[in-house]
């Protein structure tokens, strides 16, 4: 009874193991012995299998890593259509063309790209910050440009522009308590500073026009009148000179070395009504002179002046010889003022600049305005 007793224990210890084990290992083994029932009822139920795939790839590098990693499982890749990610697995999108396949636990997708568009945003940084140090260094050489004197920067002396270096311009003082030609108390429009004050100075370098600087500093009708060419015209306007009460005809000329030929006249007269009315359409029109000028035959309007150069209260009717014109070009200009009358002609062998003739202008309307 007692070696019976001792030989069913280890029986009863062999079989209360089986009965109480897990049944959920049984598919992993798979070995031939287990019953194919058995797996047929316990796989779809067991919660075991599904994660272990996962598990084990859980530390294979990427495409392209070392030797000897897991390989990886076929299937379905994590985020396409179809797919079902395990619980806690992240759904990454679809692999990039050009990538391979997301391998899950490893990089997500798009890494390296994003790397290359560090350096490309890195760079594209450098050069916007170089491109914005250009700019305010430009931008900083502009202003010093402007802020100097034109005289104080090589390469852009007077000399070199075309313009002429002309000294400052000072008005000349008016009697005392006399108002300007411009102000409300001035019904006339007078000048009641000296006229030959009021006329533009030589610019340096210039050779002076001896012939223009008259007696006393006034030059006579006549002298003015010869810069017309016809002799009907002349005596026309000197008859009208003299009808509208012509003052005094204050002038300078000079010659500069590029032979630039310049004269400027100053006429005035005892009102402003009077040399209005004898300015235009007395002397000139909008278009073109009323007479011809010595040396020229036709005249367009000049409308080269910048509209910022206008003189407040000064009427400015410029005009350039047009082609085909003789051996020098002429080009005309007729002011208005308050009670006087400006003609400013420059001539020149070949062409005649724009430039100078322009800044001439202006700058006599300025001691007039």
């Amino acid at each position: 009874m007692t070696e019976q007793g001792t030989e069913e224990r280890p029986t009863a210890s062999t079989t209360e193991p089986a009965a109480t084990a897990p049944a959920a290992p049984a598919p992993v083994v798979a070995e031939p012995v287990a019953p194919a029932p058995v797996v047929a009822d316990t796989a779809p139920a067991a919660p075991v299998p599904a994660p272990a795939a996962p598990a084990a790839v859980a530390d294979a590098p990427v495409a392209g890593g070392p030797a000897g990693a897991a390989p990886v499982p076929a299937g379905p890749v994590f985020g396409e259509p179809g797919a079902e990610p395990g619980a806690g697995v992240p759904a990454y999108p679809a692999p990039q063309a050009g990538f391979g396949p997301h391998v899950p636990g490893g990089f997500p997708p798009g890494t390296p790209p994003a790397r290359k568009d560090r350096r490309v945003l890195r760079a594209v940084l450098r050069w916007t910050a170089a491109v914005l140090v250009f700019a305010a260094a430009g931008s900083a050489a502009a202003y010093g440009v402007t802020e100097r004197e034109r005289t104080d920067l090589p390469g852009l002396a007077t000399e070199h522009d075309g313009r002429w270096d002309y000294p400052r311009l000072t008005r000349p003082p008016l009697p005392s308590g006399s108002p300007g030609p411009f102000a409300e108390s001035n019904k006339a429009g007078s000048h009641h500073a000296d006229l030959r004050e009021l006329v533009l100075p030589a610019p340096e370098g210039a050779e002076d026009d001896k012939a223009l600087r008259g007696e006393d500093g006034w030059l006579a009708t006549k002298d003015f009148l010869a810069e017309y060419a016809e002799k009907d015209d002349r005596e026309e306007l000197g008859q009208s000179f003299k009808d509208n009460g012509l003052r005094h005809i204050a002038a300078r000329g000079w010659t500069m070395p590029d032979g630039t030929h310049t004269r400027i006249y100053l006429l005035q007269f005892n009102t402003a009504a009077v040399a209005e009315e004898l300015f235009a359409p007395g002397l000139t029109h909008y278009e073109n002179p009323e007479y011809e000028a010595r040396g020229a035959e036709e005249f367009a309007r000049d409308e080269t002046f910048p509209e910022a150069s206008q003189v407040s209260d000064v009427v400015r009717y410029p005009y350039a010889e047009v082609k085909p014109y003789g051996a020098e070009q002429v080009r005309l200009a007729y002011l208005s003022a308050g009670d006087t009358i400006a003609v400013v002609a420059q001539s020149r062998k070949g062409t005649a600049e724009g430039l100078p003739f322009r800044q001439t202008v202006v700058l006599q309307s300025q001691l007039l305005g």
